[in-house]
């Protein structure tokens, strides 16, 4: 019943199985590459122009052979050059500050365009209260650039950069992302500064729909710390550090973007940073707090019955003086978990049994050596391999429910169009969906309608002049609309 992908899968998979951390500002010693496409960790040496600190952000094709990464600060292509179009991302006083990386985990997030073979989604953001505000961590802006590997000879162009898709004061970081139930479109999602409000964003084919919003869970202040969702879509987990070091637990619905089942706890406060991972097996939650690291058993809905401490720092220091302290930990392809130190170093630690509850886990700390230093690196790869959810509840790629309800009034705007077009509907608590057919009676295109919503903003623009008919279903109703695409 399991919707995970076993080590094996994943080694064939090479999209998310390149890891690169390292500098040559500082220490001018190279950086390491970690590649998981066998299977098995192998770590090499390398010598890159750009170097990174906490936001890195990766995507490598089916083979493994890396196609573009960035730091935050620029995007490069795969022969280590600046992409075409790809410097001046996160524009900023912050980017002036770090233009050798931005200290931010997960401020960079890489999807695939669903149904697309050469297009890709940057999702991105920068502290923006910089410098104004040195110690405050908010985000006014939410981005997106998109690129084009179909471009400059199969490197790549960023063909549209920092797109705006809300201005708002959020968190920054943090940006995760778990694929729609229906198996190919993605649900993104961010948190609100000063609230309890996540903000989500959904990728289909068609369009980029949201914002989205729900309040739930703990208030949140600008933070830092990791957002992750379980490698079955199924969980999401929050952990950041300011006055306190608060643990958020939710349940996930992929096909609504619901999240549910609110819980928490609060750890020790420790400055410093500060994330959380969940096992292969989605059922093992582990947060890297500084001295220590926490264990959750999710299948037991309460987490404080089943918090232990799996690892206590054991005062190593890198060449005598970096403390390798116990911080922000990730799921990587092999099935194991590995985390940064804090400070610079060349080791990482690993917990090399996540699936395992208590002490079986076995948490080995600075077991992993690298050829050049780095600091607190990771990639921000979501489980691309994730299919439709269990018993496709969600699957609007297929034939629609039909309606047990009576009919709805469904309205359009901007028609005739030659591209877009607006549709009204009433508001209904539960998820809809979109059909429309062609002169024909052919269904030629299906999209998810959100629950709550009002409006839903569709682009015809690559379908030929005609007429097309809208259908919109929903357990308690449909409705149907004409609309006439121009030449």
């Amino acid at each position: 019943m399991l919707l995970l992908i076993s080590k094996t899968i994943l080694a064939q998979q090479g999209i998310s199985n390149n890891w690169i951390m390292g500098y040559q500002a500082i220490f001018g010693n190279g950086h390491s590459a970690l590649n998981f496409y066998n299977g098995n960790v192998q770590v090499s040496k390398d010598s890159l122009p750009m170097d990174f600190r906490h936001t890195h952000a990766n995507i490598s094709d089916s083979a493994g052979n890396l196609l573009f990464y960035t730091n935050g600060y620029y995007i490069a292509d795969a022969t280590n050059d600046t992409m075409d179009n790809g410097s001046g991302i996160n524009p900023g006083a912050y980017a002036n500050f770090v233009p050798d990386g931005f200290l931010i985990p997960q401020a960079a997030l890489i999807i695939p365009k669903p149904n697309s073979n050469s297009i890709y989604y940057l999702f991105h953001n920068t502290a923006d209260a910089y410098p104004i505000i040195p110690n405050n961590s908010t985000s006014y802006k939410f981005y997106v650039s998109t690129i084009d590997m179909s471009l400059n000879g199969g490197l790549g162009s960023v063909i549209s950069k920092n797109q705006v898709l809300i201005n708002d004061s959020m968190n920054v970081g943090k940006i995760s992302a778990c694929k729609h139930g229906n198996g190919r479109d993605w649900w993104i999602v961010i948190h609100r500064v000063n609230s309890n409000k996540f903000i989500k964003f959904l990728v289909t084919p068609y369009s980029l729909d949201g914002p989205y919003f729900q309040n739930i869970g703990s208030y949140r202040m600008d933070d830092a710390g990791q957002a992750k969702f379980s490698p079955d879509g199924t969980r999401y987990a929050y952990f950041h550090y300011r006055s306190n070091s608060d643990l958020d637990v939710f349940d996930f619905d992929r096909c609504t973007g619901t999240l549910s089942n609110w819980r928490n706890d609060t750890l020790p406060f420790e400055f410093g940073n500060v994330g959380c991972a969940f096992s292969s097996n989605s059922q093992m939650l582990y947060v890297g707090n500084i001295l220590n690291i926490y264990q959750y058993n999710l299948s037991n809905n309460n987490l404080l019955a089943t918090r232990n401490i799996v690892a206590e720092w054991d005062s190593f220091k890198y060449n005598g003086v970096f403390a390798t302290l116990l911080c922000l930990p990730e799921l990587a392809p092999d099935g194991k978990i590995y985390l940064t130190t804090g400070n610079s170093s060349a080791v990482m630690h690993t917990i090399n049994n996540p699936d395992v509850y208590g002490m079986g886990c076995n948490v080995a700390q600075h077991s992993l050596q690298l050829p050049s230093v780095y600091f607190n690196t990771l990639p921000n790869h979501p489980n691309y391999f994730l299919g439709p959810a269990l018993g496709n509840p969600c699957n609007n790629l297929g034939l629609l429910n039909p309606s047990k309800g009576g009919a709805k009034k469904i309205r359009c705007f901007n028609n005739p169009t030659h591209d877009k077009f607006t549709l009204w509907f009433p508001v209904d608590k539960d998820v809809g969906g979109l059909e429309i057919y062609d002169v024909n009676g052919e269904c030629i295109r299906r999209e998810y309608v959100a629950q709550w919503s009002q409006y839903k903003v569709v682009d015809i623009s690559m379908f030929s002049g005609g007429v097309y008919f809208c259908k919109m279903v929903w357990p308690s109703g449909e409705g149907s609309v004409k609309v006439v695409r121009l030449e």
